[in-house]
């Protein structure tokens, strides 16, 4: 049996390998959130790696709020930069592999054309910055490693964007959304099913990969898709990114090419629009 570790186990993307885990019974996952495995503690990573043996590392474990990390740079950097540093050196020292998630936000949104791997970043804000320099920390610490990029994570688990539109439409009757942002809605099922797959083939195809259901999307589509499929009647207006001003940037555009992925591990990969249709319904 396949020992699996998952950090950020209290987060929506474990929670959507629970759910994906629920049929795999060749593998034995072990989650652990901060109380039990603070990453960015590395003599508690150390001792712990020590104590339990495990073939993968999953690190869902991350500081998100883009807009805090502008103000938070400490504790952002700590956990996104130094906390994926201390889990790529244990997994090397204990011979695991190690899967990390990471974001578009690496990119500034200049670009005309898809991301791909090989494209330059350039981070916009602290939070993106600090996912950069996580994926440095692993690529220089060792080469076992998957780094898996994604954007606008979403799930029937935890807080995300599905969910607040959803609960902002209980109290109001009109809201306005970015219509000026574009990138592509994922769903975190879809992601957890792709990271079991490498899991459970044992793969060693290394390196940074790109992730995102498939289709373009604003904010303003992402929301006005969420409404129509749950039948929810509110009046909906794009704005522009100017009128509605956030502490940190966001890129303007951030579709990633995943042809790398798709073909490295026959994944097809579904539009946004149709896993949207499927998180709804598990609502």
């Amino acid at each position: 049996m396949m020992q699996v570790l998952v950090t950020g186990g209290n987060g929506q993307l474990a929670a959507c390998i629970k759910d994906v885990c629920v049929d795999k019974s060749e593998l034995e996952v072990t989650y652990t959130s901060v109380s039990d495995l603070d990453i960015t503690n590395k003599q508690q990573v150390d001792q712990f790696f020590a104590k339990h043996s495990f073939d993968w590392c999953i690190n869902c474990a991350a500081y998100t709020a883009v807009d805090q990390a502008e103000s938070d740079i400490d504790l952002a950097r700590k956990v996104n930069k130094d906390g994926a540093k201390h889990l790529a050196e244990a997994c090397k020292a204990h011979q695991v592999k190690l899967i990390h998630v990471s974001t578009d936000f690496v990119f500034d949104g200049k670009s005309t054309k898809l991301y791909s791997e090989e494209d330059e970043v350039n981070p916009l804000g602290i939070y993106g910055l600090t996912k950069w320099e996580g994926e440095q920390a692993i690529a220089e610490t060792f080469e076992d490693y998957f780094i898996i990029r994604t954007s606008w994570l979403y799930s029937e688990h935890e807080n995300n964007f599905m969910k607040t539109m959803l609960r902002l439409a209980e109290s109001r009757t009109e809201l306005s959304v970015v219509a000026d942002q574009i990138g592509t809605p994922t769903y975190a099922t879809d992601l957890a099913e792709v990271m079991l797959k490498i899991v459970t083939g044992n793969s060693s195809d290394f390196g940074l990969y790109h992730y995102s259901n498939e289709g373009v999307a604003s904010w303003y589509d992402f929301a006005y898709a969420i409404f129509e499929l749950q039948k929810t009647s509110i009046h909906l207006f794009p704005i522009k990114t100017v009128e509605y001003p956030t502490p940190a940037e966001r890129p303007k555009f951030s579709v990633m090419d995943k042809t790398k992925i798709k073909q490295t591990f026959k994944v097809e990969i579904p539009h946004w629009r149709s896993s949207l249709k499927h998180a709804i319904n598990k609502l």
